[in-house]
């Protein structure tokens, strides 16, 4: 699972690209973003998981982002990606708290 930053702005994304081009292709299976921590973002945390979602379709990987917040989830909506950046299905033990 790759965990996505508290701050993803502009600024931060430029160095985080090289992450996700370094782990994304050696996740095994399915590649989950986990985006609880995301506090302050723009546009660039879209990218980021647009990037994520390449770099796992292009590996035969599945994507999927966990933990999105309702205003990422907005953003993606304004800029007609939302479809692009699909929920991780919750585990059962997280849908029954």
């Amino acid at each position: 699972m790759l965990k996505l930053p508290a701050v993803l702005t502009h600024a931060a994304a430029c160095g985080f690209f090289d992450t996700v081009a370094k782990e994304v292709p050696s996740m095994p299976g399915e590649v989950v973003v986990d985006a609880s921590a995301l506090s302050q973002f723009d546009s660039s945390a879209l990218a980021i998981l647009l990037e994520c979602r390449r770099l796992a379709l292009a590996a035969g990987k599945g994507f999927s982002v966990q933990g999105a917040s309702g205003q990422l989830m907005q953003l993606a909506d304004v800029y007609g990606v939302a479809t692009l950046v699909p929920a991780a299905p919750q585990s059962p033990s997280v849908a029954a708290a």
